[in-house]
């Protein structure tokens, strides 16, 4: 009797010690399965799976990771945006998060609050305003540029001291060129202020004024390197270019006088809109 006892007390601890095993392993293949389903965007199945890693493995490696993916599952399902928010915001909160995910995370979650915002939910936005702050300059730069396409004009403001920081400090000239438009976008009368460096001889410069009807001065006033200009046309995508043609206005074909005009003015009225568009090259 009691070497079955013995037996049976070895087949418990055997079986106790190979259940701890398997669960163990458990939570690095619910992380694969997860990934290999967000690979191949089924966005809900991956969220079903890290919810079940979060859930019975609360100490696992991967608890942080995990996090982070089903925040990106939720941002991929439509109406999910606050709660993908929230999830990204608690992975940013866990101290063995990994550093080459915290930028992504940090610059998902402006893109939340500014997609929130524009759906009337204007309490988030202060969200993509507090990565102005960000330790991290990377996040700082993005979350300035983003902000600069919000329609409150006080809200894009508080990115110029950054976008000025992107022009102080970053060498990337696509990033700087960014922070020129999104500056322009913002507030064209401190393009001079916080964007225009010195001409090199010869540069070309776009003028650009706009005028209201029975106005003598312009509502507008822009001075801009050509090139930076040709960088901002060759950003617009052939729907909006597109769009502009209905109505009247055939992007290319201006572009086109301009360069052949050798500085003479091209003016453009809009008699529904009582506006008047000149533009020049020199």
């Amino acid at each position: 009797m009691r070497k079955i006892n013995i037996i049976l007390l070895i087949a418990l601890l055997a079986a106790s010690l190979g259940q701890t095993y398997l669960e163990a392993q458990s939570d690095y293949d619910l992380f694969t399965e997860a990934k290999v389903l967000i690979f191949d965007k089924k966005w809900t199945k991956a969220q079903k799976i890290l919810n079940e890693l979060l859930e019975k493995h609360p100490d696992s490696r991967f608890y942080a990771q995990a996090l982070f993916y089903k925040g990106k599952c939720l941002e991929e399902q439509r109406g999910k945006e606050t709660d993908a928010l929230a999830v990204f915001k608690r992975f940013l909160r866990q101290e063995d998060a990994d550093r080459s995910l915290i930028d992504d995370a940090e610059n998902t979650v402006v893109d939340l609050a500014i997609r929130l915002y524009a759906n009337g939910r204007r309490s988030y936005l202060v969200e993509a305003e507090k990565r102005l702050k960000n330790d991290r300059r990377d996040v700082r730069y993005y979350a300035a540029i983003q902000l600069s396409f919000v329609d409150e004009q006080q809200t894009r403001e508080k990115a110029l001291p950054v976008l000025k920081d992107i022009l102080d400090e970053s060498r990337d000239d696509e990033l700087r060129d960014r922070a020129k438009l999104a500056i322009i976008r913002i507030d064209p009368d401190a393009f001079e202020e916080y964007g225009q460096e010195p001409e090199e001889r010869g540069a070309r410069i776009l003028y650009l004024r706009i005028y209201k009807r029975g106005q003598r001065k312009p509502a507008l006033k822009l001075n801009i390197p050509w090139a930076l200009a040709d960088l901002a046309f060759s950003a617009i995508s052939e729907e909006d270019r597109s769009s502009l043609r209905k109505e009247g206005y055939d992007l290319d074909k201006m572009i086109r006088q301009l360069l052949a005009m050798g500085g003479e003015v091209l003016e453009i009225h809009d008699e529904d809109d009582g506006i008047t568009f000149q533009m020049w090259i020199k």
